[in-house]
This record gives C-alpha cells, sequence and structure tokens, in this order.
C-alpha cells in the first residue's frame, strides 16, 4: 500500500504570502513567467540559438511543482553540474532515516546551494526539499515566480521593527508546519547572507526565530524540529572576487551597498561560474544533544550552546582540498601542509587566484588587500576545522 503524498496537505491560509505555489497554481504562475519581458530576455541568453518558442511547448501539460522541477530546475541544476563543476558528491544522506529534517547549513550561494541538495536527495529517493530563501535576492518579479515554481519559501528580511516579529513568528509556525503536517524535509542558511570571509557562524537570531513555534521548552521546541547541521564545502568559490571587491569598496566608503545590478551579476555568476569539486556533508539529528541542555538556562546562553553545537558539527564535517591548504600557508609564509598539496596544486591556484583578481574592475584597487581577502576566504574553513579538531 503506498503512502499518501504529504506534500499535497493544503497550507493553512496565513501562509499564502510566503509559502511556494500550490499545484493548481502552477499553470498560471507559468504564464506569467512567459509573458515577462525580463525573463524571456533571460531564457534566450541560456537557450542561445533554440528558439523560445521551444521552451513555450515545453511548458504544456505542466500542472505541479514536480513537473516543473522535473522538466526544467533538474536539466538546469544538471547542466551547470556538468558546465560548472568538477563533481558532485555527498557524504551522510544515506544515513537519513526519516525524511522531516530541518538541514541547517552553511552557504556559498543561495541559489544554486540547495537546488544542488534536491538533486542529492532526489538521488536517493527522496521528497524534494522545500528552500528557505530571502526576499533581498527576489529583485525581479520573474524570480520570484520561479523560485515559488520550485518549492522555496519566502524570508521577509529589511522590515521596521514593528513588522519583524509578526513576520519571524509566520515563518517559524510555516516551518514547523512543513516538518510536522506535511513530513517534508527543510534547507534553511544557517545566517541571514553569506559570510563573505566563509568563517561561517550559526547566528542566534535564526535559532531564536525558530524556536517562536511550538510547545515546551525553547529545547523541546527546536529538538522537535530535528535539526541536522550540514556542511557545504566548495573547491572554489566563482564569487571570490565579487566579495573581495565588495570588502574593499566597505572598507572605503562604510555606507557602500550594492545596487540590484550587483545582485544579479552575483547571482549569474555563483550558478554559473566553475566551482571545482562540491560536497555535501549531513551529520545526525542533534535532538538528543539539545534536550540535554540544561532547561533552566538563561535563553540565550542555551541558544549559544546550540549555536555551537551547529558549528561544531559543521567544522569538523568540512570537505577540505589542497587550495584550503595552500590558501593558509600563503597567509602565513609558510610551507607548514605542504604534506597535503603538490607542486602542481600550487601552480593551479596561483593561476586561478591571479585570474580571479584580474577580473575586479575598482578604481583604485588594493591588490594586497585584495589578495588577503580571497585567501582568508579558502583558509577560514580550514582554520575552523583545525581550532575544532585541537579542542
Amino acid at each position: 500500500m503506498s503512502k499518501p503524498n504529504r506534500d499535497l496537505v493544503p497550507a493553512p491560509e496565513k501562509f499564502d504570502a510566503i509559502r511556494p505555489y500550490n499545484d493548481p497554481e502552477v499553470q498560471e504562475a507559468i504564464q506569467s513567467l512567459l509573458k515577462d519581458r525580463e525573463f524571456r530576455t533571460m531564457a534566450k541568453g541560456l537557450m542561445g540559438k533554440i528558439p523560445f518558442a521551444i521552451l513555450s511547448r515545453l511548458t504544456r501539460g505542466i500542472d505541479s511543482k514536480e513537473k516543473f522541477q522535473h522538466r526544467f530546475i533538474k536539466k538546469l541544476v544538471a547542466f551547470v553540474i556538468w558546465k560548472c563543476t568538477d563533481g558532485l558528491s555527498q557524504s551522510g544522506l544515506n544515513e537519513q532515516k526519516e525524511q522531516n529534517n530541518l538541514y541547517i547549513t552553511n552557504h556559498r550561494d543561495i541559489v544554486i546551494d540547495p537546488a544542488f541538495l534536491c538533486i542529492l536527495l532526489a538521488r536517493k529517493h527522496r521528497r524534494i526539499i522545500e528552500i528557505g530563501i530571502g526576499d533581498n535576492l527576489l529583485i525581479k518579479p520573474w524570480i520570484r515566480t520561479i523560485v515559488r515554481l520550485n518549492k522555496s519559501f519566502i524570508v521577509k528580511r529589511s522590515l521596521h521593527a514593528s513588522e519583524l516579529l509578526e513576520s519571524s513568528q509566520l515563518l517559524s509556525d510555516y516551518m514547523r508546519f512543513v516538518i510536522s503536517e506535511k513530513q517534508n524535509p527543510i534547507w534553511l542558511a544557517q545566517r541571514e547572507g553569506r559570510a563573505k570571509d566563509s568563517n561561517d557562524r550559526t547566528q542566534k537570531s535564526v535559532l531564536k526565530m525558530l524556536a517562536l513555534s511550538g510547545e515546551g521548552s525553547v529545547c523541546e521546541k527546536l529538538a522537535s524540529l530535528h535539526l541536522v547541521p550540514m556542511a557545504l564545502s566548495y573547491e572554489y568559490d566563482p564569487c571570490d572576487w565579487l566579495k573581495a571587491k565588495e570588502f574593499q569598496q566597505k572598507r572605503d566608503n562604510p555606507a557602500f551597498k550594492k545596487s540590484k545590478t550587483d545582485d544579479l551579476v552575483n547571482m549569474k555568476t555563483g550558478i554559473f561560474g566553475y566551482k571545482g569539486r562540491v560536497h555535501f556533508a549531513a551529520t545526525s539529528r542533534i535532538d538528543g544533544e539539545i534536550l540535554s541542555i540544561d532547561s533552566n538556562k538563561p535563553v540565550n546562553q542555551i541558544l549559544d550552546e546550540i549555536c555551537s553545537i551547529v558549528d561544531r558539527e559543521i567544522f569538523r564535517s568540512y570537505r577540505i582540498y589542497p587550495c584550503n591548504y595552500i590558501a593558509l600557508d600563503m597567509i602565513n609564509g609558510t610551507d607548514a601542509h605542504k604534506e597535503h598539496y603538490t607542486g602542481r596544486d600550487l601552480k593551479k591556484f596561483q593561476k586561478y587566484l591571479d585570474g580571479q583578481l584580474a577580473k575586479i574592475d575598482l578604481e583604485n584597487p588594493d591588490w594586497d588587500f585584495l589578495r588577503k581577502k580571497m585567501l582568508e576566504m579558502y583558509a577560514n574553513p580550514l582554520i575552523n576545522q583545525l581550532n575544532y579538531q585541537n579542542g
């Protein structure tokens, strides 16, 4: 007897503004995409010489998110894996017996990271994950439409203080609904925005938001969401030069803010830039460890301890590549980790670094500063792992 598809459990109306599209809404959403001038321009750029009419014909008969993902998203992600990586691998997903986990992860690209995880989960015949994505990235109507078709729910940011608590409560309620009622997995970044220096740390505010829903103590609320820390490791970060550039822009002008054009460049570079090897490492549920914390402690102390547990699991699970060892040795001016890389690895990374720096188009580039910032991006995962191992 087949199990019921709990993904079809209807979401309460209060979640309409943030939830993914329901299947009856899919066809109308796709038609709005096909009529959107900016989406058509973007799609033609990706499709090359293939007529846009072909895309329109491919949309016929798509009446569910699963069909949309199978016909478009999976094919696009498969192309990115083939074209932009040297392989996608995982560890730990085979040991995940339950499907309703809340994967709390470091991240390098908010769009492609969860897309990669969806592919890995699909290979294990698991349910498609729901993805939390900040509305600061939804800078065009067609982007908002695509992410909601791709089972993403919206994390509202840049709110006034008066709106923040209400929005956080709604988001927390929605994620508990997905975990408890739909029995679906969730992908959630451990912090708002990427750690541009790759020094990944869990933000207490994320856990505080998760603990707004549910019953019992803070520990009981968070344990019932089945948090699974996950470490994501890119060999090369295609946005490293853009992050280094932004570091100097903010250093030189503390009021600097990226434009919408900058955000689009970051998004395109993150998806279609070269990544080398990419590895996801899923740990185990930390329910028991959370419940072992003394619930009589102050809430902030409890949340700090849980942040430390998540960080520890991510640090120890990083996949470390030769470039990480090289970057740390270059920062320190030593060859202390030379047993982890070859002369060929060193030349390859130096050539890569020079090529990425050459893309930076600042009026007054501080090359020493920019180079140091890029090296830190590659050294910090290793530094954190070594610090964890050394206790």
